[in-house]
This record gives C-alpha cells, sequence and structure tokens, in this order.
C-alpha cells in the first residue's frame, strides 16, 4: 500500500499550474554503502494528477494499492540531508500499481510539462 502524504503546485513550461502528489510506502531499513551504517527509510516519489488544489487537499491520507518501485535512470548526485553523505545514484522511485508489470511514469511525465 501507499499513502498520499502531500502535494505541491508546480508550472508548467507555458506557465500553467498543476498539481503534483506525494506518495510514500511503507518503513523501510537500509544500509549506507559508505559508513555501513543503518537506517529507516520510506520510499517516496511524485506523480502529477488533474486535480485541483482543495481537492488535492482532501486526498490527503488516502491510502492505494500498490508500490513505491525503483527505476534506472541517469546518474546524478544526491546529498543526504542529515549526514551530509553526497553519493552519485543511477536510480528514481516511480509508483506501480498492485498487478502492474511495467512502469511507464517516466513518459507521462514529459507528456504534462
Amino acid at each position: 500500500m501507499v499513502t498520499v502524504t502531500n502535494y505541491h503546485v508546480r508550472q508548467r513550461r507555458d506557465g500553467t499550474n498543476f498539481i503534483v502528489l506525494t506518495l510514500s510506502g511503507g518503513l523501510e531499513m537500509v544500509q549506507s554503502q559508505s559508513s555501513g551504517a543503518w537506517k529507516a527509510m520510506v520510499r517516496k516519489c511524485q506523480i502529477p494528477s488533474n486535480l485541483d488544489e482543495p481537492t488535492a487537499k482532501l486526498v490527503i491520507g488516502t491510502q492505494m494499492p500498490g508500490n513505491i518501485v525503483r527505476v534506472q535512470s541517469d546518474p546524478y548526485e544526491y546529498t543526504d540531508k542529515q549526514t551530509g553523505e553526497t553519493i552519485t545514484l543511477s536510480h528514481s522511485y516511480s509508483f506501480q500499481p498492485e498487478g502492474a508489470t511495467a512502469v511507464v511514469a517516466p513518459q507521462m511525465e514529459e507528456a504534462l510539462v
């Protein structure tokens, strides 16, 4: 299960606004590659929507069947805000509805921009 935990108003290149929803998965424990320390993590992703802002506020807390899954991407640097550790990642996270076999979120996101 994933939970809608927040929303943000974003702006398209043409200047019009749209809403993205933040989805959060369950609690996981991950181990740092450099220090070996364990830390708690919740996978999150953002998905575009056609909701207006009042509706986006109403759906916060809604649970949906599915998972937040890891998706390969071009390499990029990420700095952990808690530890200051900078690492190079080559993945992002995307919503996968229960029963789906492929993640198509990157293509869908391009269509909305």
